[in-house]
C-alpha cells in the first residue's frame, strides 16, 4: 500500500512577517544609498583612452644561436653532438669511429631480449639514436645518444632512472654524480664481468639526460676502469648537449 501524499506545509505568521521585514529593509537601504550618492560631488574618472607609448629604439635582440637553443641543437644532426674519437685512439671492428645512426631494431639488439626491448622502445616513443666508439689501448669507449619524441611522457628521464635503479643493485659498484648535470651518475664496477666464450672485463658506465636525449656511456677493459676515465668522458659529452 502506498503512503498517502502529504499536503503542503503552510508558512506560519511569524515566517511571513520575517519575510516582509527583510523585503522592506532591502528597499529602505537602496533608497538611502541613492540619497547619499546624490548629495556627493561628482568624481572625475580617468579617461578610458591612454596616450600611445613610443616604441623603443635600438636594434632588436639577436636570436639564440644553435648552442644557446637546446631545441635547435637537439633537432639537428644528432651524430654531430657525439664526442669525436681522440686522435690517439684506435678504431675497433664493431664500433663506428665516426658518429653513426642506429635504428630501433638495431638498438634493441643490444639487449638480452631484443623483442621485448623493441616493444618498449616503441612504447617510449623512440625517435632516433646515434653512437660512436674507440679503443684507447687500455679501454674501449662507447657512447650512445638516444632521443625520444616525448609526446606522452618524459621518456629520456624515465630511461635514465630505470638504468640507474638497475645499476645501483649491482654489487661492489662505486658511483659519483656527474657535475653540471643535476641528474647524471657515473659508475665503476669493481668486480669483472664475464660472458661464455669471452675473457672477464671490467666495466664502467654513465647515465644522464638533457631534454629529450638520453646519454649512455660504456667503458670496458681487462683492468679496472679509473673514476677519472669515466667521469672525463661523461662530462665532456654532456657539455655538447
Amino acid at each position: 500500500m502506498e503512503e498517502p501524499e502529504q499536503p503542503p506545509r503552510r508558512r506560519g505568521r511569524t515566517a511571513a512577517l520575517l519575510a516582509a521585514a527583510v523585503a522592506l529593509g532591502v528597499v529602505a537601504g537602496t533608497c538611502v544609498g541613492y540619497l547619499v550618492q546624490a548629495d556627493r560631488e561628482p568624481t572625475a574618472l580617468p579617461p578610458l583612452s591612454q596616450p600611445v607609448l613610443t616604441q623603443a629604439k635600438g636594434p632588436a635582440p639577436e636570436p639564440l644561436s644553435v648552442l644557446g637553443d637546446h631545441k635547435l641543437l637537439a633537432d639537428g644532426d644528432l651524430t654531430r653532438l657525439l664526442l669525436p674519437k681522440p686522435p690517439t685512439a684506435k678504431e675497433t671492428d664493431w664500433l663506428p669511429a665516426k658518429g653513426s645512426w642506429v635504428d630501433a631494431a638495431t638498438f634493441a639488439s643490444y639487449y638480452g631480449s631484443p623483442g621485448s626491448a623493441f616493444e618498449w622502445l616503441l612504447d617510449d616513443e623512440f625517435r632516433r639514436a646515434a653512437t660512436v666508439g674507440w679503443d684507447t689501448g687500455t679501454h674501449t669507449v662507447e657512447i650512445r645518444l638516444v632521443q625520444y619524441r616525448q609526446r606522452e611522457s618524459a621518456a629520456a628521464a624515465d630511461a635514465v632512472r630505470n638504468a640507474q635503479d638497475y645499476i645501483d643493485q649491482v654489487p661492489d659498484t662505486d658511483s659519483w654524480p656527474i657535475p653540471g648535470t643535476g641528474n647524471g651518475w657515473a659508475y665503476v664496477h669493481n668486480r669483472p664481468q664475464s660472458e661464455p666464450g669471452s675473457a672477464p672485463r671490467y666495466m664502467a658506465r654513465a647515465e644522464a639526460w638533457r631534454g629529450d636525449i638520453e646519454m649512455e656511456i660504456w667503458v670496458s677493459g681487462d683492468r679496472p676502469v679509473p673514476k677519472k676515465t669515466i667521469m672525463d668522458v661523461a662530462e665532456r659529452q654532456m657539455e655538447r648537449l
